[in-house]
């Protein structure tokens, strides 16, 4: 689908944008919604996981992947330090498990993508 931008250029979207977009929408919501419900099961994290790996794949365009991956790992250090202090606080541990699940596979496949790009030269 085309979108005007200002001075009438027209800007063309990935095709694979409008799943990547829904994927990061409906994995934010299931982390939290699914951290604060209870134990989080295996087949919760690997829902996640592979949001997670949808979301890497076909949400980052190339000019998003470098603020990507410095959010992504701001994201899963602090959701990974954050776990470890608020251990006592149990939702809020859940929570915060389900967004490494769904945040880890994402920056791991957008670095490795970064990481080919380069190679590529």
């Amino acid at each position: 689908m085309a979108k005007k931008k200002r001075g009438g250029e027209v800007k063309v979207a990935k095709k694979g944008s409008t799943v990547g977009s829904w994927a990061f929408l409906i994995g934010i919501i299931l982390a939290v919604l699914l951290g604060a419900l209870g134990e989080l099961k295996p087949i919760v994290i690997t829902i996640l996981v592979v949001l997670g790996i949808i979301i890497g794949l076909l949400n980052i365009s190339d000019e998003e992947v470098q603020p990507f991956l410095m959010a992504g790992a701001v994201l899963v250090i602090v959701a990974s330090l954050g776990n470890n202090v608020m251990s006592s606080v149990p939702i809020l541990s859940r929570i915060l498990n389900a967004v490494l699940a769904l945040f880890v596979p994402a920056t791991m496949i957008v670095a490795l993508k970064s990481v080919f790009g380069l190679a590529k030269g």
